[in-house]
């Protein structure tokens, strides 16, 4: 009986080490950008929201070099979204308290993608905290909005942009 247990325990450790296996076969990370534009007339403290352009995704494209496609995907998470200032030169974090990005599609609701409070930082980047929303759908879309919700702790003399660089991590079905 104890060798059919450990026989037992045996098949089920390597059936799901082949599971997770395969599944890091099958991911593989998508990249897209998108360039936000703070408002020297934003006020301070109070939350004030931007639209950017609509994003065009790759995704296709990348399906395709990975060897699926969109049928296929079954797991898409953010796996990181990192801000970096682009203009005006020499201007740092310090000017914000809060900044939250929000995704949708025109066929999708809009969903939480990544945040950051009580931001405390004299660098050009920052680093956002990712949501754990799944982002099959939008993902899967030829092309998604990014709405940003910002609160400032101090007066802008000039216009902000943003470099929004996300990384999402997919994860496809083999068949």
């Amino acid at each position: 009986m104890k060798s059919k247990l450990t026989a037992l325990s045996l098949v089920l450790f390597l059936f799901v080490t082949s599971c997770n296996a395969v599944d890091d076969l099958l991911t593989f990370t998508i990249s897209n950008t998108a360039s936000i534009q703070i408002k020297s007339t934003a006020p301070i403290n109070l939350p004030s929201e931007i639209v950017t352009p609509d994003v065009t995704t790759n995704s296709s494209a990348e399906f395709k070099n990975n060897n699926t496609k969109a049928s296929l995907v079954k797991d898409v998470k953010l796996k990181s979204l990192q801000l970096n200032i682009t203009d005006p030169d020499g201007e740092t974090f310090t000017f914000l308290k809060s900044i939250h990005l929000y995704i949708s599609t025109t066929d999708s609701d809009e969903i939480e993608l990544a945040y950051q409070d009580n931001i405390n930082s004299t660098a050009k980047t920052i680093d956002l905290i990712s949501t754990d929303a799944r982002l099959d759908q939008y993902i899967k879309a030829d092309q998604y909005k990014i709405r940003t919700k910002v609160t400032l702790k101090e007066t802008l003399t000039k216009d902000v942009t943003l470099k929004a660089d996300m990384k999402f991590r997919v994860t496809a079905d083999p068949f």
